[in-house]
C-alpha cells in the first residue's frame, strides 16, 4: 500500500471520526445542569439487572458490543507483537543456556521475593477476576495481573523456568478461546455478567503473556546470522 493510498484511508476514517463526535456533542446535555440520561439509564439498569456493581454492568450488560470491539484491539494488539517479532531472514534464536541464559546469578533476597510473590499475585488475579461483579476490578484488571504475575520468574533470574511455565503455543489457542467467547456472550445480550468477565480475564492475560513473551524472546534468545557467526 502506497503512502498515498494509506493517508486516503486515513483521511476518511478520520472525516467520520469528526463526524459522529460533533454529532453526538450536539445531543449532550448543557453542562452543570441536573439532568443526567446515561447516569440515570445506568443506574436504573443495574438495578434491574441485579448488579451490585454498577461500572461492571455499564461495561458487560449496556455496552457489551463496545466492550468487544475493546477486547478485539487487545487481541489486534497481542498479535501484531507476535507478527512484528517473530524471526526473519538472518536471525536465529538460540537455545536457552548456550550463551549463559540459564538461571542468572541474582541476589537471593531477589530470588526468594519473586518466588514468594508469584502464588501470591496469581491467587490475587484469580480473586480480581472472580469478584468484578461485585467491587472495583474485573477481568481487565485482573487478566493485567495475572498476565504479568507469571514474570515474576524472570527476577529470580530463572528464564528458562519462565518459558517452561508459559509455553507460548497453549496461550496463543486460550487467547483466541477468549476473545471469541466473548464476541458470542456479547452479542447474546445482557445478564452474562459473571461469564464475560471471566473471559475477559483469560484473553487479557493470555495476550499480556504472549506480548511479554516475544520481547522477552527477542531480547535473550533472538540473534541475527552475523553476530551468531562472531560469536563462534
Amino acid at each position: 500500500m502506497s503512502r498515498r493510498t494509506r493517508f486516503a484511508v486515513f483521511a476518511v476514517g478520520a472525516a467520520g471520526l469528526v463526524i459522529l463526535f460533533v454529532l453526538a456533542a450536539f445531543r449532550l446535555p448543557d453542562f452543570g445542569g441536573r439532568f443526567h440520561p446515561y447516569g440515570e439509564r445506568a443506574v436504573t439498569s443495574a438495578i434491574a439487572e441485579k448488579t451490585k456493581n454498577v461500572v461492571s454492568s455499564v461495561n458487560f450488560d449496556q455496552r457489551a458490543f463496545d466492550t468487544v470491539g475493546e477486547e478485539l484491539i487487545l487481541f489486534a494488539s497481542a498479535l501484531g507483537a507476535v507478527i512484528l517479532l517473530r524471526m526473519v531472514r538472518r536471525e536465529r534464536e538460540e537455545e536457552a543456556g548456550e550463551h549463559g541464559y540459564g538461571p542468572a546469578d541474582v541476589f537471593d533476597a531477589l530470588r526468594l521475593t519473586g518466588y514468594l510473590l508469584l502464588p501470591v499475585t496469581l491467587l490475587v488475579g484469580v480473586y480480581i477476576v472472580a469478584h468484578g461483579h461485585l467491587s472495583p476490578g474485573g477481568g481487565f484488571q485482573g487478566g493485567v495481573v495475572l498476565g504479568t504475575a507469571l514474570h515474576l520468574l524472570y527476577l529470580t533470574g530463572d528464564y528458562p523456568a519462565l518459558a517452561r511455565l508459559r509455553p507460548v503455543p497453549v496461550f496463543e489457542s486460550a487467547e483466541a478461546l477468549g476473545a471469541g467467547a466473548f464476541v458470542v456472550l456479547g452479542l447474546a445480550g445482557a445478564g452474562l455478567l459473571i461469564p464475560m468477565n471471566s473471559v475477559v480475564g483469560l484473553e487479557v492475560g493470555c495476550a499480556f503473556v504472549l506480548v511479554l513473551a516475544k520481547f522477552f524472546e527477542q531480547a535473550l534468545l533472538v540473534r541475527t546470522d552475523d553476530a551468531g557467526t562472531e560469536d563462534s
